[in-house]
């Protein structure tokens, strides 16, 4: 589990904040607050669903109160154990705790009898209809409803088929059982909405023992009222049903079935990030088609997939800050996202040297097995402390920061031309070794002994820094570089007749299966996250062996975000 998430430092209040704050005041729920995140399990959770996650949990932390953890299980057919135990840990991860684990099937019998409360006070009925009929009946924005032929039937002839439906003497989609409230409403959703439905699916928790179950819009409401929750926080695509969450919960006349006072909806926009797909049906839909190699996979919106890449819980929570609560929808820079991970990692990753497309150096002047062991720092900040490194005769550089041309302005290494290695010494190159095709395969160069530490003791300048390896040191390892899954801002916005996943970048992964490491990476445990210096930020992938690591880039060290801002060096 990660670091647990502390209270926010002070700030001015959101408007969610605002309406809690008029509810301690006024002691409506007598001072108390319980929110709850109420993922369904059919899916793996996203960053949109840490952004909720962040939200929920911290007004339950900033107002000394709680928030439960309730799965939405109430569509058997697309709900697994694999998605509650990912859901659990995503959340743990997060550095959260739930004050209780709820299911919405642990209110299956509840949320049937209120049901039948409802038919017997002649707010519910069953109706036959197809769903394709109930669709036509329904009208739409410009055309009122019309009233179902089978409105009209007794509370007594409802509640025999209501009970019959559960017992199973119908076939699924032969009726449903519906609120009877207003056809005629401007609002869809109040047209008489459907409450249950008939559906033969085996329930990952209560087995084969339900025949019926409840939707969405019926079960959530109830579910928030039976736990108490004071403050039901949701996207604003629930905005329109609010009407519904509240007739609903004013149906318990008698107080029979909720605690009080009722809870309130308050929505708020959901995340949209751009270069990003934020549907768990759509995520479904790359990992079912092979787009990606799962729900983890690092170019994958899932908080799984972020964490596998590297990001750290701190990040996310501090991302989720950064962006705010707002009442309006709109499209966040993903660059904000990158800015948040490298703000961490530049704080808590130790700094090491990999070369991933590497190109030998020999040091023509210094003997065969001659070793120098350099004590190079972990990290600017001495905390961190040191590690040895050793400069050999052999080296592998990055074949990108040699120029057999140089062009203007170059400062990295060409023929005659002097750099820094890192930490190490003043190199000249020499010669050029090439193969038969033209390809420089080598680079001859002389070190200056008394620049041993990385200046030379006459202050000559020198521009260029390049990192290194020893050839006889190194380990060798795969290093995956990972870019944005799409090409498009907006990967939805797509023109006519066109498809979110033409979009997808056939660049996103770059496999570089012989990268030159620092020694010491090789006993690197998965998760683990280093700064591999001017190269960017990396973790150690769970597909690391024993001697043969495996790196994800989780970020570039080029913060476009922060240069934007003003933040940037």
């Amino acid at each position: 589990m990660s670091e647990p998430a502390t209270t926010p430092e002070p700030r001015a209040l959101n408007f969610i904040e605002d309406i809690i704050e008029a509810d301690r005041v006024t002691e409506k729920h007598q001072g108390r607050v319980l929110t709850r995140f109420p993922p369904e399990p059919n899916g793996y959770l996203h960053i949109g669903h840490a952004k909720s996650i962040c939200l929920n949990f911290g007004l339950g932390i900033r107002y000394g109160g709680a928030t439960n953890l309730r799965f939405d299980d109430t569509n058997p057919t697309k709900e697994e154990q694999e998605y509650v135990d990912s859901i659990k840990a995503d959340v743990e991860w997060l550095g959260f705790a739930w004050k209780a684990e709820f299911y919405a099937s642990d209110y299956f019998q509840t949320l049937y009898d209120f049901a039948e409360h409802l038919i017997q006070i002649g707010k519910a009925y069953v109706c036959d209809l197809s769903e394709e009929q109930i669709r036509e009946y329904r009208g739409n924005f410009f055309k009122p409803g019309q009233d179902s032929p089978y409105r009209n039937r007794d509370a007594a002839e409802n509640l025999d088929l209501f009970r019959r439906m559960r017992a199973g003497e119908f076939p699924d989609g032969a009726r449903v059982l519906r609120a009877k409230i207003d056809m005629q409403s401007g609002n869809m959703n109040l047209r008489d909405p459907l409450m249950y439905r008939i559906r033969r699916a085996h329930h990952h928790r209560t087995g084969d023992a339900w025949l019926i179950y409840p939707l969405y819009d019926y079960a959530h409401g109830v579910s928030d009222a039976i736990e108490g929750i004071t403050h039901s926080i949701c996207t604003l695509e629930f905005e329109d049903h609010r009407p519904l969450y509240d007739w609903f919960l004013a149906q318990d006349t008698e107080e029979k079935f909720f605690q009080r006072p009722l809870p309130r909806q308050i929505e708020f926009a959901r995340l949209n990030l751009t270069y990003t797909v934020m549907s768990k049906r759509r995520l479904l839909l790359l990992v079912q088609e092979g787009h990606v190699q799962g729900w983890d996979d690092p170019r994958m919106s899932t908080i799984s997939a972020l964490r596998r890449r590297g990001f750290t819980p701190a990040s996310l929570r501090n991302f989720a800050e950064r962006v705010g609560v707002a009442k309006r929808d709109s499209l966040t820079d993903v660059a904000l996202l990158e800015h948040a991970i490298r703000e961490d990692l530049e704080k808590t990753a130790p700094r090491r040297m990999a070369v991933l497309r590497p190109l030998k150096v020999v040091i023509t002047n210094m003997a065969e097995g001659e070793t120098h062991w350099l004590e190079l720092a972990n990290h600017p900040d001495p905390v961190f402390g040191t590690r040895k490194v050793a400069l050999t005769r052999e080296l592998w550089i990055e074949a990108e920061d040699f120029m057999d041309v140089p062009a203007k302005k170059w400062f990295r290494l060409a023929p005659g031309a002097e750099v820094r290695l890192k930490g190490a010494c003043l190199i000249r190159c020499e010669d050029v070794i090439k193969d038969t095709n033209g390809q420089v395969i080598e680079l001859r160069c002389a070190w200056d002994p008394a620049s041993l530490g990385g200046d030379a003791p006459d202050g000559r300048k020198v521009k260029g820094t390049l990192h290194w390896v020893s050839a006889a040191h190194a380990v060798e390892g795969e290093v995956r570089l990972y870019d944005r899954l799409f090409t498009a801002e907006d990967p939805m916005d797509v023109a006519e007749g066109g498809d979110w996943r033409d979009t997808l970048n056939p660049h996103s992964l770059d496999v570089l299966a012989e990268a030159k490491l620092e020694a010491g990476l090789a006993e690197a445990q998965p998760g683990e996250r280093f700064q591999f210096e001017r190269l960017g930020y990396f973790c150690t992938d769970q597909d690391t062996k024993p001697g043969a690591p495996v790196f994800n880039r989780t970020v570039a060290l080029k913060d476009s975000w922060a240069r934007a801002e003003g933040l940037g060096k």
